[in-house]
């Protein structure tokens, strides 16, 4: 009588069959270089064009969210497929020639072993780390979705512009609790936010042709001098069409491949999470502006609305070790939803198609 569609089903099966079939070290026989791979084409990336690492935290929250830690957010539209890039919550998604750099130098080791699923979820820990934040083990064994879902990206990715209820309704659907949302929500500590997601609350918030009431008066007038209506309006389009053969061949130079991918990670005005100045420490800086009304997102200004979220709030604001492991075991979970493994899913050996 209720039945379950086709998605649904697929869901069932990937929370309740597959994550035990993850381990650590899973590539210890096959591929036992793969983490030190991943770990020194992130660093050596990031060393150039440091912008890389919230991209990669960024790829790998929208892939993990949307039917699981399956690489479908990194497959290109095919004819009768549309890719999740092309869902408005992903049009300023970054990343995909970091994982393809990292992918061609797999494959190189080990033809055909690693998955792509964990290529994202391991770079993603590592830009962790290279952001300040705490390291966290992760078991692998990922494989990689046959598919992408665009339409699913669209209606469950959260948005910049939810309120308390949504977000604690959309976080809740994928298994987080409150402290849990709110711990992960600190991702937001790195990186820049660009002006079009917060540009409403300057201007024009809820159509009042004013100001969102809640934001310091102070802070408000900074982010104004940033981010005005002409500046948001004015996007560029991001480049993801570049193929791992397109970005590294042999008449490349390392140079090339690094300008290739700073241009990809180039564009419109945004606030940096460190507008106060570098020296921060990963969480600290976040959560305390929140408790100041200093919020650069209404998503993120919405955890000091309710009276638990904002418990979090302030314990994370006054106690940077006690957020890293929030933070830290909170991303294993991230890092195990609806995960793939064998018989189901492939091992692509180009991230951007099924094999």
């Amino acid at each position: 009588m209720f039945a379950t569609t086709s998605v649904e089903g697929r869901k069932l099966q990937q929370q309740t069959a597959s994550v035990g079939f993850l381990i650590y070290d899973y590539y210890q026989q096959t591929c036992p270089q793969a983490e030190r791979i991943i770990r020194s084409s992130v660093r050596s990336l990031f060393r150039k064009q440091p912008q890389i690492a919230p991209a990669l935290l960024r790829l790998a929250f929208h892939d993990c969210f949307v039917e699981g830690c399956d690489a479908s957010v990194l497959l290109d539209s095919v004819e009768g497929m549309h890719s999740e890039k092309e869902s408005p919550p992903n049009e300023s998604l970054k990343g995909f020639d970091v994982i393809d750099i990292v992918k061609v130098e797999l494959e190189e080791a080990c033809p055909g072993v690693v998955s792509c699923a964990d290529a994202v979820v391991l770079a993603a820990r590592e830009s962790i780390i290279l952001s300040g934040g705490p390291f966290y083990p992760l078991k692998t064994g990922r494989r990689d979705s046959l598919s992408s879902f665009a339409e699913d990206a669209t209606f469950e990715l959260p948005s910049p512009q939810d309120d308390l209820s949504k977000i604690i309704e959309s976080f809740s659907s994928k298994g987080f609790d409150e402290r849990e949302t709110v711990s992960l929500l600190g991702a937001h500590s790195t990186g820049v936010i660009h002006c079009k997601f917060f540009v409403n609350r300057l201007f024009n918030f809820s159509g009042t042709n004013s100001s969102d009431p809640t934001m310091d008066s102070e802070f408000l007038s900074f982010l104004r001098s940033k981010c005005n209506t002409n500046q948001a309006s004015l996007m560029s389009p991001i480049s993801k069409s570049l193929s791992p053969s397109q970005l590294i061949s042999t008449s490349l130079s390392p140079s090339s491949i690094i300008h290739k991918l700073s241009s990809s990670l180039v564009e419109e005005p945004a606030i940096p999470m460190d507008f106060e100045g570098p020296g921060e420490s990963f969480g600290t800086l976040y959560y305390r502006s929140l408790l100041q009304g200093r919020g650069i997102l209404y998503v993120d200004q919405q955890l000091t609305a309710g009276e638990e979220t904002k418990t979090w709030v302030q314990a994370y604001a006054s106690d940077v070790s006690l957020f890293h492991k929030d933070f830290g075991t909170t991303m294993m979970k991230l890092s195990n939803l609806g995960v793939l493994t064998a018989p189901m899913g492939q091992i692509r050996k180009d991230c951007r198609k099924v094999s």
